[in-house]
């Protein structure tokens, strides 16, 4: 029986804007379409909200243009203390928040409030920063003078989130943006816009000027933003999604020489050494893969055990993903929603047949579950061979295959076998060998003994096919700013 009543659901979905956001207003998309946000757990729509045109996303430009000198003039203080507000809004109503994201996108509540606490936490650390913006004064080394250096905002920036961490993805790039002192048009993703609906309403409640925040959610995101990039008043593009998307982004940046964030696809490698503290392992392998149903650019992509030990792992993993309880996330007691689309799910149930066809042992898992909505079972695959297409393809999904290695060097060079470098895992005992392997690695991030390294505290970004630039920590303000150099002649 649901946890939650379905007329606790509707109230949430009632309370939801769904208009297009242009300078503080909302307003019905030009012509008045709109289209569908599903429940992937059941297949069935939500609700309908705007779906906007290219010019509603120049009439967001136009109310970014027109606020930016204001905004940027904004006293810092005063811009941390509206995110500091924003923060609390979120935190008073966590509740209403994660249900909301659990209906538009499927993971179980808890996992939601989690989410929801990590999304807020990037308004509180941004709202910390705006007041740290530095420049520096020294002296020529002639002699002959001074230099004067100063960060100023980039100016309107366009966002452009994803599905799977829809509140989260949204936080790391406005909070920033706000404390920077920039204006924004935020894309939120089609399949899940309600998170981020709610989350301009809860900014403009905290005082946010009008223009300074404008959405534009959307079912045609490629004609809808066209006119943006070819318009020379918008700075940067920041976007969080898929690497074949984020190159063409990156080509019709480059008309502008806009500015340029992108936090891309992962593979991320999880290595276990024959040192390592197994128990702690499967513990921490639990959490790497099965957050948010495997859907995230940090999911542990691919197992490489040591030899010794690669089936007691794999069958201690598979014991633990067995158990788990698929089903709606309203439902009580609930580990694994749904995938967000059956699209999706046929991705990963090719994948599995791919590995299992080429000689993978399916240990636990390996099917679609239910008769209604994008379920699959908690997976883990034993004996995979080098050739099986999901060691070299991100699978966003529950499934967990174990290869193995034979000693460090392996290790390291299949770790870096692939265009990715987002994140890795490992796990040993052995310092030395911690340190080495740390620095061997191609990627942006790395969690040692442990199985999540998303903070707001911390930078978070990738090297090669990954993307490039940072989100979150003290790197994460940089992307919004500019440097400006002045010659002092005293």
């Amino acid at each position: 029986m649901s946890a939650i009543s379905a007329e606790r659901e509707r109230a949430v979905l009632d309370r939801v804007p769904k208009g297009v956001f242009v300078g503080g207003e909302w307003r019905k998309a030009t012509g008045g379409a709109t289209f569908a946000v599903e429940d992937p757990a059941t297949g069935e729509a939500l609700c309908d909200v705007a779906d906007a045109t290219p010019d509603d996303a120049v009439a967001a430009l136009d109310a970014a243009h027109d606020t930016q000198a204001s905004w940027a003039a904004t006293p810092p203080r005063q811009r941390g203390e509206i995110l500091r507000r924003a923060y609390e809004l979120m935190t008073e109503r966590a509740d209403d928040l994660a249900l909301l994201m659990t209906l538009e996108m499927g993971k179980p509540v808890a996992e939601s409030k989690a989410e929801v606490t990590y999304a807020a936490e990037f308004l509180r650390w941004f709202a910390e920063e705006a007041v740290r913006i530095a420049g520096r004064w020294s002296a020529n080394p002639s002699g002959d003078g001074r230099l004067l250096t100063m960060r100023q905002p980039v100016g309107p920036c366009l966002l452009i989130t994803p599905w799977n961490f829809p509140t989260a993805m949204g936080t790391r790039k406005i909070g920033p943006a706000i404390a920077a002192g920039c204006t924004m048009v935020v894309k939120p993703a089609q399949l899940t816009p309600l998170s981020m609906l709610v989350l301009a309403d809860v900014l403009r409640e905290a005082g946010l000027p009008d223009g300074v925040l404008n959405v534009v959610p959307t079912s045609k995101a490629g004609d809808v933003m066209g006119p943006l990039f070819d318009d020379p008043r918008l700075r940067k593009v920041s976007f969080t999604g898929s690497t074949p998307v984020g190159k063409k982004l990156m080509e019709q940046a480059s008309q502008h020489l806009l500015r340029v964030s992108m936090e891309l696809g992962g593979n991320a490698p999880f290595l276990v050494f024959a040192d390592a503290d197994l128990d702690h392992a499967v513990d921490q392998a639990v959490v790497a893969k099965m957050r948010n149903m495997g859907e995230s650019c940090v999911a542990a992509n691919r197992f490489h055990v040591h030899e010794s030990i690669a089936d007691e792992f794999a069958a201690r993993l598979a014991e633990r993903m067995g158990a788990m309880t698929v089903g709606r996330g309203t439902e009580d007691g609930v580990h694994v929603g749904p995938l967000i689309s059956e699209d999706q799910r046929g991705i990963v149930r090719d994948l599995v047949d791919d590995a299992v066809g080429k000689g993978a042992k399916v240990l636990t898992g390996g099917t679609d579950v239910g008769d209604r909505g994008y379920f699959y079972a908690p997976t883990v695959l034993g004996s995979v061979l080098p050739d099986a297409d999901l060691l070299r393809n991100e699978i966003f999904g529950p499934v967990a295959p174990v290869a193995t290695f034979a000693d460090d060097d392996e290790a390291v060079r299949t770790a870096n076998d692939s265009e990715f470098g987002l994140v890795a895992y490992v796990f040993t005992r052995d310092l030395t060998r911690a340190l080495s392997v740390a620095e061997a690695l191609e990627v942006g991030m790395l969690g040692l003994n442990r199985g999540m390294v998303s903070n707001p505290a911390a930078p978070f970004g990738g090297v090669k096919e990954s993307g490039f630039g940072r989100e979150g920590g003290a790197e994460g303000i940089d992307e919004y700013l500019a440097v400006k150099y002045v010659a002092v002649d005293v």
